[in-house]
């Protein structure tokens, strides 16, 4: 199993050869996925900008996803999680962008919507937005780290 400094090591790598620039968008990780990458010296060669839009009102002002779309599916859903990405990829220059929208917990969870459910965004300039929806388990950290995993994996992805 890769951990996360690999993972964030490879991805720079691969976006160093290849001059490509990063944007992260992130709420139930709290940047957590850009601090994996900026980690580690060089990562301004690749790391353009974070968006922690932790707040519904952020996630419109900074990322420009609808109000009308957070209230139809709620902020942790597959359409936001789309829109997230896109956004970042829109409001940065960048080649890559990664989205993540979750329930880390310990509360907040429903039935329709777990603790440890998390959405991804993943995008790439002249692609179509990939997205993907997992639900980890265990406490609110373990939720946390595996969704910044699973992050820069779908980064890593992109990069095909």
């Amino acid at each position: 199993m890769t951990d996360t400094r690999t993972l964030a090591e490879t991805l720079l790598d691969l976006c160093r050869r290849r001059r490509w620039k990063v944007a992260t968008a992130e709420s139930c990780t709290g940047g957590m996925i850009a601090a994996s990458l900026t980690d580690i010296a060089g990562s301004s060669e690749v790391v353009e900008r974070g968006f922690v839009t932790y707040s519904n009102e952020a996630k419109t002002d900074l990322l420009g996803v609808p109000g009308p779309l957070i209230a139809q599916h709620g902020a942790v859903s597959e359409p936001v999680a789309r829109a997230m990405a896109a956004g970042a990829l829109a409001r940065a220059p960048v080649d890559l962008a990664v989205s993540v929208t979750g329930v880390a917990g310990p509360g907040g969870g429903s039935a329709e919507k777990p603790v440890g459910l998390v959405h991804f965004g993943a995008a790439r300039k002249g692609k179509p937005i990939k997205t993907e929806r997992q639900v980890f388990s265990g406490d609110r950290d373990a939720v946390r780290a595996a969704a910044t995993k699973r992050a820069l994996e779908l980064l890593i992805e992109l990069t095909d």
